[in-house]
């Protein structure tokens, strides 16, 4: 009989879980912040006017994203745009399956399929004041008529290196921080979000 598999990870912000759950702000300034560890990332190089890239595509099911800030979604990935060759694949699938069918994909064309699950972490705010916390540190302007939901830049939070996506209108973003930054960011966050709790001054 097969012993058990037992998942040995830690996550980056395992130690600041209670912190962040007790830092949530309810009510019309409320905001949340929560980590979603061990997300698959993986960092994808391809021409994109290739025929490898048109493999990847029909791989993800689903373009690849041409423009700065533009992300796009299939099932369950979402393929974020990090440059004109580069691209962060975010999925819900197990990261050895997904990097070996993009291997496959890209077959012996230039480029490359690095898994690099491990290299960040994911932190989620959400809320009605969630943009406001990240403008305390974020020098996007982040104003709905310039960044909305499905956006997702690099820049800095705090004044940590981060991938950040929105996800929805609500609004909720996502910080994608590198692990050995992701105490820093999170303990900034939670003193930013503090001020929430009060009334807002007139």
């Amino acid at each position: 009989m097969a012993e058990p598999t037992i998942d040995a990870r830690v996550s980056p912000l395992a130690h600041l879980a209670e912190r962040m759950r007790a830092a949530a702000v309810t009510g019309a300034r409320g905001v949340t912040l929560t980590e979603w560890p061990f997300v698959t990332m993986v960092n994808l190089r391809v021409d994109p006017a290739s025929e490898a890239a048109d493999r990847i595509e029909k791989t993800l099911g689903t373009p690849l994203p041409r423009q700065c800030g533009h992300t796009a979604a299939s099932g369950p990935h979402t393929v974020a745009w990090l440059g004109p060759d580069e691209w962060l694949v975010l999925s819900q699938a197990e990261a050895t399956a997904v990097a070996d069918e993009l291997r496959a994909a890209l077959a012996d064309a230039p480029g490359s399929v690095v898994d690099v699950s491990a290299n960040r972490t994911t932190l989620e705010l959400s809320g009605p004041a969630a943009r406001q916390v990240l403008e305390k540190g974020c020098p996007l302007d982040l104003h709905p008529r310039a960044f909305g939901p499905g956006r997702a830049v690099s820049t800095t939070v705090g004044p940590v290196a981060v991938l950040l996506w929105q996800v929805d209108d609500r609004p909720t973003y996502r910080l994608f921080p590198r692990s050995s930054f992701a105490d820093h960011l999170a303990r900034w966050l939670i003193d930013a979000m503090s001020e929430y709790r009060g009334p807002e001054v007139p």
